[in-house]
């Protein structure tokens, strides 16, 4: 059962990492964003007709990250383990499960950018791709904390920022949610 959790999981990561690249406009050439792009097309182009994008916002693939998570409590009841009338609390639940994955792809990702500078491997196409997405989150917290001597700690404070949020907030947030609307 962890592996086919592992795998939506991944999945929906691949579906999160489609909604980040439209959204913050990346290199549409880059070669990992046309993999992306066609590995997520198949489901993401047809729903599109009831979830269109809004500005750059593509929520077709918000909404596929999210019904991919959901599909794991969907197993669950199928298996039994689940009661059918605790679907809407898990699409919740789905949700929260989304938000968390957009904060490990822009945790994951300001370490990659952070350790491809000390390696002098800015200029991959791969590396350049990650600090496109990242760069919107991490733009604010350069503006407010410049760099020490040739040290840029701001990517540390957004790093904080990202595992406060993961750590403490979300988690009140979902406790909060599902008790005022359950």
């Amino acid at each position: 059962m962890e592996v086919i959790k592992l795998g939506l999981h991944l999945l929906s990561l691949l579906f999160l990492l489609r909604l980040l690249l439209q959204w913050v406009q990346a290199d549409f050439f880059n070669p990992l964003s046309q993999t992306i792009f066609k590995l997520t097309g198949s489901v993401v182009e047809p729903l599109h007709r009831i979830f269109p994008t809004l500005g750059t916002l593509n929520t077709a693939a918000l909404m596929a990250a999210i019904l991919i998570k959901w599909l794991f409590a969907w197993i669950l009841v199928l298996q039994g383990r689940l009661g059918l009338y605790e679907l809407p609390t898990y699409f919740i639940v789905a949700i929260f499960e989304v938000i968390a994955g957009l904060i490990e792809i822009y945790f994951w990702g300001i370490i990659i950018v952070a350790l491809a500078s000390w390696l002098d491997a800015l200029k991959h196409p791969h590396i350049v791709l990650v600090g496109q997405i990242t760069e919107p989150y991490l733009q604010p917290f350069r503006r407010i904390i410049p760099p020490i001597g040739i040290i840029d700690i701001s990517s540390m404070i957004a790093l904080i920022g990202l595992m406060i949020l993961r750590d403490r907030i979300l988690p009140m947030a979902e406790n909060f949610l599902q008790h005022l609307l359950f």
